[in-house]
């Protein structure tokens, strides 16, 4: 049960551009938040890492910041959840606490070609049924192997039992559990579903899948509930949080949002608007496997209660192409500036940007797919770029609503949004006119951190139950489509056009 002097739940957000920490009220308001970027490395064309080291660093940063800004400590905490990029894998030595190499993000493509040669023969068929994925570079197995393969000495490592991996959901647990003092090496049913490597029906890792990959069982982390009353561990008194406090809370970052955002009946969806963009939809204890190009995942599992299955659209650019346009291209200062120059256009001016930097995700999933920015003329100003990158965002989003609508005969009627785009005002309009939906953001739009506090709060009784979250979800704003329908009909069109010009770039054979 909870602390009962504890008034909130604390919360790390460990996402692919940064690490924030919240801590939030019995209400779901947010009572403290400390945020940190890190390091993008990118050494060769598709390549994407992050140091773990720094990870771990930033992490123990924005807790002790966070408490301190808001005059708190871990008294004060009824317990932590974890949310976390899901796919990012890490492998690392468990004696002595050193990572082998840098984490591997899940935009990195430098599995392209194993993912491709997967696809080509009956494994392929056999990492579709078992795990409701496709294979693709997507995913952490294949980042795993890769480590194992050329990466010196880690096989022999892994084959001693020294060698471990996880997402960086459990990098972190086990750092703040003890680290080479006894660190609880564990991850969540939602991280584990984004593997490749664990069986959707039993939840647990699959041995044929294991043997796919050349990974052994040693190195992988126990799988638990995504909210867990037993609890995973308790943060030690010389680590960030300067107290014990109950880890019970893990989960994905785009099932957390879920969790935020209340999504706990079948047929209710969610769009989280990052560095990429993913809609899930629940889908209730039924297991839905895709037709139409989605993913079949893990939405949440709250203790022993059945698990709840998910479909899933994940879109690989969104955010990070107006962080393109800020850094690569230098034609705005920061993320904001976006909203302003694309609002000195009516309209794209006829060009189309689509950012498949790391191929294209659902429902797609081309990997020789490469970002092409089509039908440019002398007209196009940079505020036309501006505009048909927020216009990107949305078409990508529609692309997977219609995936949507075709697997599970259900359309959306409303989308709730959350995440950091969701403070552009005009692409959320924007959204609102291709969907041809209203489009609704809560009050509280840190939804993935809210998520995993909601889910660690379950745990320990600092809410009793789902229908006290539901009481606390609140519509702060709300767009109407102002398209018509021969504008968005034609709109789609050309989107559709300009995807098929960035199709066959890159060869992946």
């Amino acid at each position: 049960m909870a602390n009962e002097k504890a008034r909130y739940v604390g919360a790390v957000d460990q996402g692919t551009t940064s690490t924030r920490f919240m801590v939030f009220d019995h209400s779901g308001n947010e009572v403290a938040k400390y945020q940190l970027e890190h390091t993008q490395i990118m050494t060769r064309p598709g390549w994407v890492e992050h140091d773990p080291i720094e990870i771990w660093e930033r992490t123990s940063s924005v807790i002790q910041s966070g408490l301190r800004q808001a005059g708190l400590g871990a008294e004060d905490l009824a317990a932590l959840g974890i949310t976390n990029q899901r796919e990012t894998a890490l492998v690392w030595n468990k004696r002595t606490g050193r990572p082998y190499y840098n984490a591997i993000v899940w935009q990195d493509t430098r599995t392209d070609r194993l993912a491709a040669a997967l696809d080509r023969d009956e494994r392929g068929q056999t990492i579709r049924r078992k795990t409701g994925l496709p294979p693709a570079t997507y995913f952490s197995g294949g980042k795993v192997q890769w480590i194992l393969e050329n990466v010196e000495g880690v096989r022999e490592a892994a084959e001693r039992g020294e060698a471990v991996f996880g997402t960086t959901d459990s990098w972190l647990v086990w750092h703040l559990t003890g680290g080479v003092n006894g660190g609880v090496h564990v991850t969540d049913v939602t991280n584990a579903s984004r593997t490749m490597l664990m069986d959707l029906e039993t939840l647990d890792w699959d041995d044929e899948l294991l043997g796919i990959f050349g990974i052994p069982r040693s190195m992988l982390p126990r799988i638990e509930p995504s909210s867990c009353t037993a609890g995973y561990g308790t943060t030690t008194a010389d680590g960030p949080l300067g107290g014990q406090v109950p880890l019970t809370g893990i989960l994905g970052d785009q099932q957390a949002a879920m969790v935020g955002q209340v999504c706990f009946e079948p047929g209710m969806a969610k769009n989280t608007y990052g560095t990429g963009n993913f809609m899930l939809l629940n889908t209730g204890n039924e297991l839905v496997r895709s037709k139409a190009g989605l993913l079949t995942t893990v939405c949440y599992r709250f203790n022993d209660e059945a698990p709840v299955y998910a479909l899933e659209g994940s879109i690989a650019v969104t955010g990070s192409a107006v962080q393109w346009l800020r850094d690569q291209l230098g034609i705005i200062s920061g993320a904001a500036e976006s909203e302003n120059l694309a609002r000195q256009v009516e309209d794209s001016g006829g060009c189309y940007f689509v950012p498949a930097f790391s191929g294209l995700f659902a429902p797609y999933w081309r990997s020789d797919a490469r970002g092409a920015i089509v039908g440019l003329s002398r007209y196009n100003t940079n505020a036309h770029i501006a505009r048909a990158t927020l216009e990107s965002i949305c078409y990508q989003s529609r692309d997977v609503t219609e995936a949507m609508r075709e697997d599970s005969g259900v359309a959306v009627e409303v989308l709730k949004v959350d995440g950091g785009i969701t403070a552009n005002r005009l692409c959320m309009q924007l959204q609102a006119d291709v969907l041809g939906v209203p489009v609704s953001k809560p009050v509280v739009a840190e939804t993935t951190a809210l998520g995993a506090a909601y889910a660690a709060g379950l745990a320990v009784g600092f809410w009793k139950d789902t229908a006290e979250l539901t009481a606390n979800w609140n519509e702060g704003e709300r767009w109407e489509p102002s398209w018509s329908e021969q504008q968005r009909t034609d709109g789609y069109a050309g989107w559709k056009k300009a995807v098929q010009r960035t199709l066959d770039w890159v060869d992946v054979d």
